[in-house]
């Protein structure tokens, strides 16, 4: 959920791209990013280039009552990190960047088999997927934001990324270790990356036992314990905006976060959104079961490259890629 200085809890991770193409014997899916993607003057040549996607900044806007769009172009960083900026910040950059793909190339997006995204990702995901509107989506995320950011005093609660270990040797040393701290699981990413959620005085404590086990870990630059029972007051602020927002049925199948299995069931669409902010993210569960239902493909719609690295750790052999400006179309080609 989390990038520290530009990469996604590990260092040195390099994705290789491949040109994608298209065919009756491939399928593809289409993922959008979380939050760690931002960055200040992420999808500045759409906006400056296609009017479009002016349109959507100015839109954007419009229905949060300032100027998102400012902060996105020019910044200042501290304010796009502030978590209710960026979780509206990178939906508008990646639905952007969608229709840009819809608008400007032939490739078919309707056509994929599942559409996903991590995080708030997802709500990208159901956007692009006509589930949620444009204006719901992005007031919504503002919301959520908000809701999670304060959900815990500033301070209180932190995360930590975990490397190097599987997911059930750190479940095991939480379970031996109950009694002295209680720290969640907050996003299972890929291969040996998993991020924890706690109060921060519990997180130290987990820091002391994994030092014990020589496990490498890396404590985040967030405020907040985002993905655990600490933010139940979140969930009952979203809870009624989410079940007051029409939501109409996906186009394309969706896969849950909270589940890591699909549905375009509307009513459990909004509980899993729901129960989303403080369940684990199962991204490597849902890479796995979408390639386990034939996906050979990933088509990563949004800022930055992070959850094409974490698809290529999770196996190597899927091809992915990635599209965030114009010139990065020229890597997929349509070939029905």
């Amino acid at each position: 959920m989390f990038q520290k200085k530009g990469i996604y809890y590990y260092k040195n991770l390099i994705t290789t791209q491949k040109t994608l193409k298209f065919n009756n014997n491939s399928m593809f899916s289409v993922i959008f990013p979380g939050q760690g993607s931002q960055s200040v003057s992420m999808a500045k040549e759409l906006h400056d280039n296609f009017a479009y996607v002016k349109d959507l900044f100015k839109a954007a806007d419009e229905v949060l009552g300032y100027s998102i769009s400012k902060i996105i172009l020019d910044g200042p960083k501290e304010d796009l990190d502030l978590t209710e900026n960026t979780q509206p910040a990178i939906f508008l950059a990646s639905y952007s960047i969608f229709e840009m793909v819809k608008k400007e190339s032939n490739i078919n997006l309707n056509k994929a088999k599942y559409f996903a995204g991590h995080s708030l990702g997802e709500y990208s995901a159901l956007a692009a997927c006509n589930a949620l509107d444009f204006q719901s989506a992005i007031k919504l995320l503002n919301e959520r934001g908000k809701a999670m950011q304060t959900a815990v005093p500033k301070g209180v609660g932190g995360m930590l990324a975990v490397l190097g270990a599987e997911i059930n040797e750190i479940k095991n040393l939480l379970e031996e270790n109950k009694n002295d701290y209680k720290c969640y699981i907050a996003n299972d990413n890929s291969n040996g990356q998993i991020v924890l959620s706690g109060l921060n005085s519990d997180i130290d404590k987990f820091i002391d036992t994994l030092k014990t086990k020589k496990i490498k870990n890396i404590k985040l630059p967030v405020s907040a314990p985002f993905h655990c029972k600490l933010m139940d007051k979140a969930t009952t602020i979203m809870r009624d905006k989410i079940n007051n927002t029409n939501f109409e049925k996906p186009k394309n199948v969706i896969i849950s976060n909270v589940t890591g299995s699909e549905t375009q069931e509307i009513d459990k669409i909004k509980d899993l959104l729901i129960k989303q902010i403080e369940r684990p993210v199962r991204w490597r569960e849902s890479v796995i079961y979408m390639i386990k239902n034939g996906v050979t493909n990933f088509i990563e719609i949004g800022p930055g490259k992070v959850l094409s690295g974490l698809v290529k750790r999770i196996d190597k052999t899927i091809n992915v890629n990635t599209i965030n400006k114009p010139e990065d179309l020229k890597d997929i080609k349509p070939n029905d």
